[in-house]
């Protein structure tokens, strides 16, 4: 009989490759930080000098977190994990963008079965990359390891980000009237959201990460592991320009476009959105054609090749279009905002989501 008792590491948690997985990640870290953040990597908390704040008359703090969903299923069964980073980026920051905040800082948090280094590296690296393209410091992170939890070869991760939006320059429902104009910005693809229902089809199919899809292009898993696009810098830019006109955002995520845009409509108002007005990528397509997926449930679940909706002044369009041409954002009229009738009719209208009490949407013809 041995008097050893148990350890950390024989109770499946090793310090040393947590360790190891810092080493590896600190580099691309530290790219994303610049004068701004004090104390560099490893600290208890990441430090943000917030000075430049007295530039602002009345500044806001905008906040947001989210993480990535079932998507991560992809990843791991792909062993890819350098991209998850811009999904969860995209996510988190693209939320504050909204609003109109610039977004200063981002934390991120890992939860693993086992930390294997190199992968948890991978996925800080991709996390740091999309934080450099939206102008976001990464000042700090946690990687845990849960055995018993999860599988060894399992992880999810979710992040959290801080910006500031001077108040006068606040965008949203505020500021949107009738006549006002809808400007669809293009999704890279899925981004991040109904992942659990194009697993569920893809398993219903049959069909393995590593088909080859002629509608793609490449295989299966390549086009579902697309990186989620990030609007941040390319949404500023464009709230910036006083031509545009933008009065408010739509980050079209969970609920699908319908549901989100009528979060940033006021009450009295209706987005009518022409789905003649873009061609659906091939894969909303394929999804739908291999679950036998209704429009109604994939309009409410999949952003439909629709990452981000611009609403800007009628005065505005040509050049909001203009801008998001010269920032290399594929960009079109979507739609208008109107009035809406006391004895309009009602069906079809998609209002009061997320608990939100405010304008409606209507989505009209059929796609191309």
């Amino acid at each position: 009989m041995t008097n050893e008792g148990l350890t950390y590491a024989a109770a499946g948690v090793d310090t040393e490759a947590g360790d190891r997985a810092v080493e590896l990640m600190k580099d691309a870290v530290r790219r994303t930080q610049g004068p701004a953040v004090l104390g560099g990597v490893g600290g208890f908390a990441g430090l943000y000098d917030f000075s430049a704040v007295q530039k602002y008359r009345r500044p806001l703090l905008a906040t947001s977190t989210d993480g990535v969903g079932t998507k991560v299923a992809i990843a791991q069964a792909l062993d890819i994990h350098d991209t998850i980073g811009f999904d969860l980026v995209g996510m988190v920051v693209d939320d504050i963008v909204v609003v109109g905040a610039e977004p200063l800082f981002m934390t991120d948090y890992i939860a693993c079965g086992k930390v294997v280094p190199e992968r948890i590296a991978d996925v800080v690296r991709g996390i740091a990359a999309a934080c450099e393209v939206a102008g976001t410091a990464l000042v700090g992170g946690e990687t845990a390891e849960h055995p018993g939890l999860l599988g060894v070869d399992e992880y999810d991760v979710a992040g959290a980000a801080t910006g500031v939006v001077e108040a006068d320059d606040l965008l949203g429902p505020e500021r949107v009237r009738a006549g006002d104009v809808l400007i669809g910005l293009a999704a890279s693809g899925l981004h991040s959201n109904g992942f659990s229902l194009v697993r569920a089809v893809i398993n219903h199919a049959g069909w393995g990460l590593e088909r080859e899809v002629e509608e793609f292009g490449r295989t299966l898993g390549e086009e579902l592991l697309t990186p989620t696009r990030v609007y941040a810098s390319d949404c500023l830019a464009l709230a910036r320009d006083e031509a545009a006109q933008v009065h408010a955002y739509t980050h079209v995520t969970g609920g699908g476009l319908a549901a989100n845009l009528a979060r940033v409509l006021p009450q009295g108002l209706v987005a009518t959105v022409d789905r003649a007005s873009w061609e659906v990528p091939a894969v909303f397509q394929v999804v739908r054609e291999l679950g036998g997926v209704p429009r109604t449930d994939l309009e409410n679940t999949l952003n439909l090749g629709v990452g981000m909706v611009a609403v800007v002044g009628a005065d505005g369009v040509d050049a909001a279009l203009a801008r998001c041409a010269a920032l290399g954002l594929p960009a079109w009229v979507l739609g208008q905002v109107d009035e809406l009738a006391d004895d309009a009719d009602r069906s079809g209208l998609v209002a009061g989501t997320k608990g939100v009490t405010a304008g409606a949407v209507r989505l009209v013809n059929d796609y191309r």
